[in-house]
C-alpha cells in the first residue's frame, strides 16, 4: 500500500482525501446526477465503489430498503472475485473472516445398504491449482459492507440513498440529462434526471421492465429448499463442502463462515406442472425432515434457522443489456447488471460473482466517458462483452443443476460429478471469461510474445521482485480499481530496449493525459527487467518508470521490478508466463483484462491501439 504522497497522514490510509463531488456531498438526492444506480446488490455496490474513484462525476445509488442488507442469500466467492477484492483493497480482510473451501467431498448410496450414504470421493478444491486466490464462502451482506466502505472512503464519498424506491423512467432524445427517473421516498414521488442509469435491482427489475427488455428462458420442473442452519450432527463432513446423492434425494452442503453455520440445498424433487409455485410454501420443518432422510444414517439436530427459502431452478438471460433496442446505434443510456439481466440456480456459486464482474466491466467505462477520456462508443462494449458471458453461465449452470438433481439409478459412475467439478473448474472460478476483438481488445497478431497472458482474459499475476527494496510481490496485486490502465513493459535481454521504448512511449501517453493531472493519472506504467534486482541500476531507469506525482511531486519508487528469481522466490515471470526474451508490452484494462500484446520495439502499434480507445487530452 502506498500513501503519504499527499503529505504525512496518521489516520487510516485506506480513507482517501475527499475531492470533487465528495466534498460537501449533499445529503438529499439531487435533481440532476450523472449516474444513477438503482439497487445496492453486489453489482450496484461494486459500481458505486468504482465510481467513487471518479469524484468529478456525480453518482448516487438508490435502494428501497431502509438500510444495509443484514442477511444475504448469496455466499459463494470464486477466486476471480477475490482477485477483484484485491483491486478494491479488502481481499485480505474478507479472507480472514470467510470459510476457505479446501476440499469437496462426494457421497452416494452404500452398495451394501442403499438406504445409507457413504463417502465416495474426496477431492481437493480447484482454487489454488488455478491461481493464488482461495475459493471462499461468506455472507453477501458482508461483501456489500466492504464495497460500501470502499465507496465511502473513495474521493467521491458515495453512500446509498436508502428508502428511495424506483418507480419508472423515460429516456428523452435530447438534453444534458436525458433520462428522467421517477422515484418515491418519504417525501413522496419526484423526478430525478440522469445522464446514465444502471439497473442493479434484481430478478424482478423495474429498470428492465421500464426499458422494454425481457428475460428469455424458463423455469425447470425441479424445486430445492435452501437453509442456513446452526446444528449438532454426527455427519462427519459437516465442516467440508459436500455433494450428497441418496435414494431420498440430493443435498449440496456448504459450510459457512464462523465455524458453526452451514448452508444446505435440499432436493425437493420434481414439481407437477399444475403446481403454480405452491412448492415455494413448503414449511421449514418439511425441508429439515427431507434433509435428514437424505443424510441417513446420519442426522442433524437443528438449533437455529438463520434463513431459508424454496426456489424452482430457472435459467434466463435478458434479450439485451442496455436500452438500445431499435438498432439505431445511439449511445446506451440505461444499463442492466446482475440478476436484472441473468438468473439461474444458486448451486454453482455464480450469481454474485458474475454480477460483480458486470459492475466492474461497466464502471470504469462510464468513468472514462464522463470524464472525457474516451468516446461514447465505449459504452456499447458493455452489452457486447457481458451478454455472451451470461449465456455461457446459463449453459454451465443448466448442466451442473441437472447433474446435481439425478437419481442414484441415473448415475453410472459414482465419480463423474467429482470429475465434472474439477474438469470445469476454470469456468466457475471466473477465469474462463475471454472478451473478443473490439476497440478494447486488439488482434492476436503478437500473442506469441506473451502466450501466458491470453488476449481478452484477465491478467494472470505472477511474482516479481520490486527493485527498490528487493521484496517479492505479485505484479498484478499492485493494480487498484482506480480507473487507470496498466501498461507492463517487459524488457529484453538488456535494459536498452526498455529505455528506447520509454522514450518513445512517453509522448504517446502524454497525448491522452490531461496536462494538469499527474503523469500517471491515466496510465500506470511499470517496467520489468530480466536481470536480478540487484543488477538493475535504479538511477538509470527511465523517468517514465519513476514519475513524480502528487502535490509534493514525490518520486514513485514502486513501478520498477525484476523477473527474479531471488532468495525469496523461485519464479521467473518470463518462464511462468511464456514471455519473449526480446521483450514485450502487455496492456491491461482497468478491469484487469488483457487488452493488447505488443512488441517492445514498435511504439507505433501502441499509439494506434490507444488512439482507438482514448480521446486526446486538453
Amino acid at each position: 500500500m502506498q500513501f503519504h504522497h499527499h503529505g504525512y497522514v496518521s489516520q487510516d490510509p485506506r480513507v482517501l482525501p475527499a475531492s470533487g463531488t465528495g466534498v460537501d456531498r449533499p445529503r438529499d438526492l439531487p435533481d440532476e446526477v450523472d449516474v444513477l444506480i438503482v439497487g445496492s446488490g453486489p453489482a450496484g455496490m461494486l459500481l458505486a465503489a468504482q465510481m467513487s474513484q471518479f469524484p468529478e462525476i456525480t453518482t448516487r445509488i438508490i435502494e428501497k430498503r431502509a438500510g444495509r442488507l443484514e442477511l444475504g442469500q448469496a455466499d459463494g466467492i470464486q477466486p476471480r472475485s477475490v482477485e477483484t477484492f484485491q483491486a478494491f483493497g479488502f481481499a485480505e480482510r474478507i479472507i480472514a473472516e470467510a470459510y476457505n473451501i479446501g476440499w469437496m467431498n462426494f457421497w452416494g448410496p452404500d452398495p451394501e445398504n442403499p438406504a445409507n450414504i457413504r463417502r465416495t470421493t474426496r477431492t481437493a478444491d480447484y482454487a489454488y491449482d488455478i491461481c493464488e486466490f482461495p475459493h471462499l464462502i461468506v455472507n453477501q451482506a458482508r461483501v456489500l459492507d466492504y464495497f460500501a466502505e470502499a465507496a465511502a472512503h473513495g474521493p467521491g464519498r458515495i453512500a446509498p440513498d436508502y428508502g428511495v424506491e424506483f418507480i419508472g423512467l423515460t429516456v428523452h432524445d435530447d438534453g444534458a440529462f436525458p433520462v428522467e427517473v421517477r422515484v418515491r421516498d418519504a417525501g413522496g414521488e419526484r423526478a430525478v434526471r440522469a445522464k446514465f442509469v444502471v439497473g442493479c435491482d434484481g430478478a424482478r427489475s423495474g429498470v428492465r421492465e421500464a426499458i422494454g427488455r425481457t428475460h428469455v428462458g424458463g423455469v425447470s420442473a425441479h424445486a430445492w429448499g435452501v437453509m442456513d442452519v446452526l446444528v449438532n450432527t454426527d455427519f462427519p463432513d459437516w465442516r467440508t463442502k459436500c455433494a450428497i446423492n441418496a435414494e431420498a434425494g440430493n443435498i449440496l452442503h456448504i459450510p459457512r463462515e464462523g465455524g458453526y453455520l452451514s448452508r444446505m440445498y435440499i432436493d425437493l424433487g420434481e414439481v407437477p406442472q399444475n403446481d403454480e409455485h405452491r412448492v415455494r410454501q413448503t414449511p421449514i420443518e418439511s425441508i429439515i425432515s427431507k434433509a435428514n432422510a437424505i443424510l441417513h444414517p446420519y442426522s442433524i439436530d437443528v438449533k437455529e434457522v438463520a434463513w431459508h427459502s424454496v426456489y424452482e431452478v430457472g435459467h434466463r438471460v435478458t434479450d439485451g443489456f442496455d436500452d438500445v433496442i431499435d438498432g439505431s446505434g445511439r449511445t446506451p443510456r440505461v444499463f442492466l447488471t446482475g440478476d436484472a439481466c441473468h438468473t439461474h440456480s444458486a448451486k454453482a456459486g455464480q450469481g454474485m460473482n458474475v454480477s460483480m464482474q458486470d459492475g466492474f466491466n461497466l464502471g470504469w467505462k462510464l468513468g472514462a466517458v464522463l470524464t472525457g477520456r474516451s468516446p461514447e462508443e465505449l459504452l456499447a462494449t458493455y452489452g457486447a462483452e457481458r451478454r455472451p458471458v451470461a449465456q455461457q453461465l446459463i449453459d454451465f449452470d443448466r448442466e451442473w443443476s441437472s447433474l446435481m438433481a439425478r437419481k442414484p439409478e441415473e448415475i453410472s459412475d459414482p465419480n463423474d460429478l467429482a470429475t465434472y467439478y474439477l474438469a470445469t473448474a476454470e469456468f466457475p472460478s471466473g477465469f474462463m471469461t475471454q472478451y473478443g476483438p473490439s476497440m478494447l481488445v486488439s488482434s492476436d497478431a503478437h500473442q506469441a510474445l506473451a502466450a501466458g497472458f491470453p488476449l481478452g482474459k484477465r491478467f494472470k499475476s505472477a511474482e516479481v521482485v520490486r527493485v527498490c527494496d528487493g521484496n517479492v510481490v505479485h505484479l498484478g496485486h499492485h493494480a487498484r480499481a482506480d480507473g487507470r490502465w496498466r501498461i507492463y513493459a517487459f524488457g529484453g535481454r538488456d535494459g536498452a530496449g526498455l529505455s528506447a521504448w520509454a522514450s518513445a512511449a512517453s509522448e504517446v501517453f502524454a497525448r491522452f493525459t490531461p496536462s494538469d493531472a499527474d503523469e500517471d493519472a491515466v496510465f500506470d506504467v511499470k517496467a520489468v527487467y530480466q536481470q536480478p534486482f540487484e543488477n538493475v541500476d535504479f538511477p538509470s531507469v527511465p523517468a517514465l518508470f519513476q514519475p513524480q506525482t502528487g502535490p509534493l511531486g514525490l518520486t514513485d519508487w514502486e513501478k520498477v521490478y525484476a523477473a527474479g528469481p531471488s532468495k525469496w522466490t523461485p519464479t521467473d515471470i518470463y518462464e511462468a508466463r511464456e514471455l519473449s526474451r526480446d521483450g514485450v508490452v502487455v496492456v491491461v484494462r482497468p478491469d484487469q483484462y488483457v487488452a493488447a500484446i505488443l512488441p517492445l520495439d514498435d511504439v507505433g502499434e501502441l499509439d494506434s491501439f490507444l488512439s482507438g480507445v482514448f480521446l486526446q487530452a486538453s
